[in-house]
């Protein structure tokens, strides 16, 4: 019974990392990275603020990108590709944990488009292979 409430918390992960200055890798931005295994949240701003949210299963590609600066830092840049109308595109930007971050994007966005029996597919003009049947 205790192996079932490890695997549960162990699926409940969650990442908060902020953006953080390229120089020494200091957190003075006003920008929060949210990452759980439902949606990816982006908080940014200190007047006025705004909330960008990207579920999980519209995350179709994860890459990271690493500058010379941030690795002297222990920094990274994680790209995530998505489906989403509002941003195609989600950079995590200048945050530490950046490889683990990205794999467990990786994993949770398989497993949840598995939960949400989402397919990700391609087009690639299938309805010219209807002329080829004439």
């Amino acid at each position: 019974m205790e192996e079932e409430k490890k695997t549960t918390a162990e699926s409940e992960k969650k990442y908060t990392e902020r953006k953080r200055w390229l120089f020494f890798g200091l957190p003075f931005t006003f920008t929060r990275y949210t990452v759980t295994d439902e949606v990816i949240t982006i908080n940014d701003g200190f007047l006025s603020t705004k909330e960008n949210d990207c579920y999980m299963y519209k995350v179709q590609d994860v890459e990271l990108l690493t500058s010379f600066g941030e690795r002297l830092f222990g920094l990274g840049t994680v790209a995530c590709y998505t489906g989403d109308n509002t941003h195609p595109q989600l950079h995590l930007q200048h945050i530490r944990n950046a490889k683990e971050i990205k794999d467990y994007i990786l994993r949770a966005s398989e497993e949840a488009r598995r939960r949400r029996r989402t397919l990700n597919t391609l087009n690639i003009d299938a309805a010219d292979l209807d002329d080829l049947d004439d």
